[in-house]
């Protein structure tokens, strides 16, 4: 993401003249003082907020900061949700003050269920830090409890190990309960070789990977061919591991899959008339925005192909996507969203119909015909 430039600039003189202009609506401001000093925030109601910390000298507001007297310049953001000011607050922040931004954002990262692959023995682990080693990410969970919850039950599924050192198997390892309960391989005491543990792991990527399809559909159709053969206690056994995959499926929400397949694109208002922004996350890293015009000759559906057909992903830096990730699930689980998401496994998957759907809700809210 790449600073945008500012819609506007307020300088000491005629202050009062300038400020009465504003629109009262969301945005993101710098007040400087010089070139060295700045105060960074993002507001609502702009022009009130504005009206503040400019008030002249002898009103009082509370405690409220007053910069009237010390400040060389204001330049701000104005922006069409709480969304694009998020986005914007995060960038200038990141480039005005890189030693604190996580603070100025209050930037908190999301919690993943990682399967550790680079390990001889893989297990799983509740993080919130991606890494460059051979690992897969699922997720990001609403609450760390809830990527809890699921890792919990995800192993309940299958025999990986649940404990978290490095293992140095022998015979005589003494083990651990899940183990005595054969809910574990135990390739701590070396009862499996260390390629069948591997499979084992494998199937739990798989899992992760197809978001549980391919294991559910896996089991339906051997309860389906045990009970045609009669045997019903196999059938039965099968059954309760449909009610146990359908159970832990159903604790996703929909931005929570294999962060390699996270597409989200995110639809708001523009500040043009006949025109949506498009904000699209790849696999984690969020692309330039898109002023998507809706006044054209050619139909909704074909343009978005187009688009989606041309476009060649940037991909961030690991503590970017970290951040990018964590800002995508601030807005998508907040009580404040606003906007239209959607979210698919990659951009040949995109949900075209959806999209327009979407657009229109969009840009019904302008209250304007779409063209």
């Amino acid at each position: 993401m790449t600073i945008p430039d500012p819609t506007g600039t307020l300088e000491p003189s005629a202050v009062d003249d300038h400020l009465a202009q504003l629109p009262n609506t969301d945005a993101v401001f710098v007040v400087w003082a010089g070139e060295r000093s700045a105060y960074l925030a993002k507001t609502s109601m702009l022009r009130r907020r504005l009206g503040r910390i400019l008030r002249p000298a002898g009103e009082t507001h509370g405690r409220s900061l007053n910069v009237r007297g010390v400040f060389t310049r204001i330049d701000f953001w104005l922006t069409q949700s709480r969304f694009e000011s998020m986005l914007i607050h995060y960038v200038l922040a990141k480039e005005y003050f890189p030693e604190q931004y996580l603070k100025l954002t209050r930037l908190r990262l999301p919690s993943y269920v990682r399967l550790v692959l680079s390990n001889p023995f893989p297990r799983t682990q509740i993080t919130t830090r991606l890494t460059g080693g051979k690992s897969l990410y699922y997720g990001p969970f609403r609450t760390r409890a809830a990527a809890e919850q699921f890792d919990s039950q995800l192993l309940d599924l299958f025999q990986l190990r649940r404990c978290q050192e490095d293992l140095e198997p022998r015979p005589e390892h003494p083990g651990c309960i899940y183990g005595e309960m054969n809910m574990c391989l135990r390739p701590c005491q070396e009862a499996v070789s260390v390629e069948e543990y591997r499979s084992e792991a494998d199937r739990v990527a798989h899992f992760l990977e197809t978001g549980g399809a391919s294991a559910l559909a896996g089991a339906e159709s051997a309860r389906n061919r045990l009970s045609e053969e009669m045997n019903f206690e196999e059938a039965a056994r099968q059954h309760k591991r449909i009610e146990r995959i359908e159970a832990l499926l159903a604790l996703r929400e929909d931005l929570v899959r294999d962060i390699k397949k996270l597409f989200a694109l995110v639809i708001i208002r523009s500040a043009e008339p006949e025109a949506v922004k498009l904000w699209l996350c790849c696999a984690g890293t969020w692309q330039t925005v898109i002023d998507f015009a809706l006044t054209s000759d050619v139909s909704l559906d074909r343009r978005l192909r187009d688009l989606m057909a041309g476009m060649q992903p940037e991909q961030a830096r690991i503590q970017d996507r970290e951040e990018h990730l964590a800002l995508l699930a601030r807005w998508a689980y907040s009580s404040w969203r606003d906007g239209e998401l959607l979210v698919f496994d990659g951009l040949e998957q995109a949900p075209y119909r959806k999209i327009v759907r979407a657009i229109s809700r969009v840009h019904a809210h302008t209250q304007l015909p779409l063209s």
